[in-house]
């Protein structure tokens, strides 16, 4: 073969492999972006965290730059933004109703309650802050019933904090009753829900912001997460509080959006993160900022971080979620007849 033939076959076969190697650099080294849709509560968890951590062990897995384009706002809020078309890829919301809506909506097709925590990926507990010095002597649900005791926790019409919030407190005049008597009091529970809403003088959106009124100076008490009050102890603020002797588990779900996913081409990556969400370092690090693992080893290893009530309870006590919205929320639930008791003044 003529010399000068050869010279020119082999530029050609290098400059081939070179465009190879090229290309499946230009692959490797794509960037993929995530649309998180997310309660305010666990902001600081993901961003701090959560996400820093699923970059870098995507990143060395794949060698993908992945990017995440977050939005925090109240869960009821969220759900109802997605259902409207925001485009999330990844639900982290408050409370299981919001994703079952969301799933009614048609835009999640697979049953996201199919793994072993069933779709969660945190816990927490509905606690009582309140002032350093605890000038109002507040230790229990009913203290914070009594003559000038202002309490905040947010709007359930808008937030899933404030869900857990009035569940908290009528599953514990149940409770409560059930651990005195044998049997839960119905009537005792809604009384004890009616007196605590007459002191709530301010109703955020989120329980964040009912948080940040708080820390503003609004209020003798506030009922919200435990773990918001753990973060702002983390950070250095003098925040007190108690866990009641009966209060509610919170449970809360995370969940792939099936319908944006396919539309974006991210199923695999986000499928990827959701999982990550569910490891052992990310279950570390939800706990770092308060949030209560739903790995068991996990758990065990901050249990002392995390007391266990003596009377806790979880949303299968109210009946699950179906039976919670019928009995507390529905046309003429407790908290239904509550509101309508305060604006008659009956």
């Amino acid at each position: 073969m003529d010399s000068c033939l050869q010279r020119t076959l082999r530029v050609f076969a290098v400059a081939q492999c070179l465009s190879l190697v090229m290309c499946y650099g230009a692959t490797a080294q794509q960037t993929r972006t995530l649309i998180l849709g997310a309660y305010t509560v666990p902001k600081e968890a993901y961003q701090r965290e959560v996400i820093p951590a699923f970059q870098k062990y995507w990143e060395l897995k794949t060698g993908e730059t992945v990017k995440f384009q977050e939005s925090y706002i109240a869960s009821g809020a969220q759900a109802r933004a997605i259902i409207d078309g925001f485009e999330a890829d990844i639900a982290a919301l408050s409370l299981e109703g919001d994703v079952a809506r969301i799933a009614e909506a048609g835009l999640i097709t697979h049953n996201w309650k199919a793994g072993d925590t069933k779709g969660m990926v945190t816990r927490s507990v509905v606690v009582i802050g309140f002032r350093p010095g605890n000038p109002k002597n507040l230790r229990g649900w009913e203290d914070l019933t009594r003559p000038g005791v202002v309490v905040l926790y947010p709007n359930p019409r808008t937030s899933g904090g404030a869900m857990w919030c009035v569940n908290a407190i009528y599953g514990a005049g149940l409770k409560t009753t059930q651990a005195q008597t044998g049997t839960p009091d119905s009537a005792y529970a809604e009384d004890l829900l009616y007196r605590i809403q007459k002191n709530v003088k301010v109703m955020d959106k989120s329980g964040r912001e009912s948080v940040t009124t708080f820390e503003m100076g609004t209020g003798d008490a506030i009922v919200t997460y435990e773990n918001e009050v753990l973060l702002r102890q983390l950070e250095g603020r003098d925040f007190p509080f108690v866990i009641p002797r009966a209060t509610i588990l919170i449970e809360n779900p995370i969940a792939v959006i099936d319908r944006n996913v396919d539309k974006h081409g991210t199923r695999v990556v986000v499928e990827a993160f959701v999982e990550f969400c569910l490891t052992e370092e990310a279950q570390r690090s939800f706990a770092e900022f308060g949030l209560r693992p739903v790995l068991t080893a996990v758990f065990q290893e901050f249990e002392s971080k995390f007391p266990q009530p003596e009377l806790l309870f979880d949303i299968s006590y109210l009946g699950g979620w179906s039976g919670a919205f019928e009995t507390i929320y529905g046309r003429n639930g407790v908290w239904t007849r509550i509101l309508s008791r305060i604006a008659t003044g009956k």
